[in-house]
This record gives structure tokens, sequence and C-alpha cells, in this order.
């Protein structure tokens, strides 16, 4: 059964922005869909978001350090400081030392 389409990711400048619900049933289409937009992005526009779970925290860090660092964000969806702080990220996404 595939999964509900209320999840996107678009690319606006160096920003990858993503919308809707970033919950674990679309994490493998927003994966796919964000790698061709990923090359140069600095910063990641969550303030469309509007739900994350653990698995949404997890894409946006993976893609966050899989260029080699941490990554700005713009935006705190419901969630997402209490999910950083369950994982130890700190504000980029990276693991808080």
């Amino acid at each position: 059964m595939p999964a509900p389409v209320d999840a996107g990711v678009s690319r606006d400048g160096d920003a990858l922005v993503f919308t809707g619900a970033l919950l674990r049933a679309h994490v493998p289409a927003l994966w796919q869909a964000a790698q061709p937009l990923r090359a140069g992005a600095r910063r990641f526009d969550v303030r469309q978001v509007s739900k994350l779970d653990s698995a949404g925290l997890a894409l946006l860090a993976e893609l966050g350090v899989a260029d080699g660092g941490g990554i700005a964000i713009d935006g705190m969806p419901a969630g997402l400081a209490e999910l950083r702080a369950a994982y130890r990220l700190d504000d980029q996404l990276a693991f808080a030392r």
C-alpha cells in the first residue's frame, strides 16, 4: 500500500524545502525525492512541516550529515526540539558533544 502523498521536498536556492508530514510512511519517498536536489544545499526549510516523528528526524539528520557536516534549519515544527534533545542532536542535527 503506497504512503499518502501529504509530504514533499523541493529546492529553493540553497535550501531544501520540506512540506507536510515528515512521518515514517513518507520517509522512503522523501529520501528518494531529495537525492537529486541535495547537492549544495546549506539549509533545510521546515517551516511548512505539519508533523515530524523520529523517522522524519532521522531523514533530516542523515541528509544533513551525508555531505560532510551539519546543516542550518529554518523553522521548528512541533516535536522537533523534543526529538533533537532525546537523540542528543544539536541545532544542525549533528550529534551534540
